[in-house]
């Protein structure tokens, strides 16, 4: 608050406005408040609402509609149906299918976790499928050994192979974070014209979104074993005893019920209308309509939906990019843009390479700080003005912004996934920081390399 108020009565930058710089300022002030947390985070979403209000004279009617857009109706769905899923407690049968395909090789087994993970948080989000497998790695653990100390790197390699199974695959789908829809909100909001049919490559719909990114997320996938093992050296090389233990439970539990398949059944349906029809309906449209299913046919009650989701979330993200539409209406964002140009260009990084690196550096520093939806949100209309500034595809910046901002290997509060396999009791906080600028440095590289040789050939 003290920071906002000294802002305020700065004098005007040129080529900034008054309300350029109250939004300025009520970004600058949320972004203090995303990393420091003194006020639970949904607060955060409230101020910037009454701000609007208040600060900038905008009618309460008008904020409330920029609130709800088809991005978050996606978030909002999305949460819904990982409660759903969950619900449906197939932990235990994944492990065991998992090992039946991968053996009992530990190295065999931790690359099938990071692929069952990947697949599945590629589509459902990482949250999601973290706190579905941490279930199943805590499982091979502890049949294991029930001694922590004796398995202390095999729970490390097992844990990260989920998190950060996890997080390299919350780039490949629009659901795969809400990070993705709000850049696919920002390119509409900021680049499409109805009248104007050259803007409609600026509609990213599901299946373009994943033309390109998700060969990255698969390029990724063998290199996350390798580093976690070259980093943890674990204690058993082959889990037989384990396995056999699991197949015991698993034979204890029976066949797969109705619900189980029901459950698969509707999860595909919800996938292919992602892919199929949410260019027309929207995706959010379709995520609310799984959520709908799973309610009707009885799978998941409202009262789970209701005390499962972090509806918190729902109202910070709407906020947040209601803030970032701000941002480009006042001018804000293209103050900032040229300004960060303006550094660049005596590093030579003001253009191409130089700014793609730079981006990519930027927000990978800022995602290790906050959540990555708030990353997204609070960097997208800075860096396409920036990209627009630059004459840079706004499609290539939006893109590596928001596949950098799934880099969050450093720290426990990085993404969800990391969150949620820390708080197994497993693993310190300097594991992360051991194996995750590795991560870091070979993604960044790996991201340049795809946008360099691969995309051009999608049209950017």
């Amino acid at each position: 608050m003290i920071v906002g108020a000294l802002m305020l009565q700065l004098p005007l930058p040129d080529g900034l406005s008054q309300e350029g710089l109250v939004v300025l300022t009520m970004s600058v002030v949320a972004t203090i408040l995303f990393v420091t947390e003194p006020v639970p985070l949904p607060t955060v979403a409230l101020m910037i609402i009454c701000a609007q209000v208040l600060l900038l004279g905008i009618d309460s009617t008008n904020v409330a509609k920029s609130l709800m857009t088809d991005s978050v109706l996606f978030i909002m769905g999305s949460l819904m149906l990982a409660v759903a899923v969950v619900k449906q407690k197939l932990d235990k049968r994944i492990a065991w299918w998992l090992v039946r395909i991968t053996g009992t090789r530990t190295s065999r087994i931790c690359l099938g976790i990071s692929v069952t993970s990947g697949v599945l948080a590629s589509f459902i989000g990482e949250h999601t499928v973290a706190a579905m497998m941490l279930p199943v790695g805590i499982t091979l653990i502890t049949l294991t050994s029930a001694d922590p100390k004796k398995v202390r790197n095999l729970a490390a390699v097992l844990l990260l192979s989920i998190a950060y199974g996890c997080s390299i695959a919350g780039i490949g789908t629009p659901s795969g974070g809400a990070r993705n829809a709000i850049m696919i909100g920002y390119w509409k909001e900021f680049f499409f014209d109805p009248t104007n049919p050259e803007t409609y490559r600026f509609l990213i719909d599901y299946m373009k979104w994943m033309m390109f990114a998700y060969p990255i997320f698969l390029l990724q996938l063998p290199f996350v074993t390798f580093i976690l093992f070259k980093t943890f050296r674990p204690e058993q090389h082959d889990m037989s005893r384990a396995v056999v233990k699991l197949r015991a439970q698993v034979e204890i539990e029976g066949a797969m019920k109705r619900a189980d398949w029901m459950a698969i059944f509707l999860f595909f349906l919800i996938l292919i209308g992602w892919i199929t029809i949410s260019s027309d309906i929207g995706m959010g449209t379709v995520a609310i309509l799984g959520a709908a299913a799973f309610l009707i046919t009885g799978l998941v009650r409202w009262e789970d939906i209701n005390s499962g989701v972090n509806w918190g979330v729902v109202l910070l993200y709407a906020a947040a990019i209601s803030l970032g539409v701000e941002m480009k209406n006042t001018g804000a964002a293209l103050w900032v843009a040229e300004y960060f140009l303006a550094l660049l260009a005596p590093l030579g990084a003001d253009e191409g390479f130089g700014l793609w690196t730079a981006v990519s550096a930027l927000t990978t520093m800022v995602t290790n700080t906050m959540s990555n939806g708030a990353a997204v949100a609070v960097l997208g209309p800075i860096v396409l003005k920036v990209a627009s500034a630059a004459q840079e595809s706004p499609i290539v910046i939006g893109f590596i912004t928001a596949i950098s901002s799934a880099f969050a290997y450093l720290t426990v509060v990085g993404t969800p996934a990391c969150t949620i396999v820390y708080a197994s009791g497993y693993l310190k906080t300097t594991d992360f920081l051991s194996v995750g600028w590795k991560m870091v440095l070979f993604s960044t590289i790996l991201m340049l390399l795809v946008a360099t040789v691969y995309w051009p050939f999608l049209g950017v």
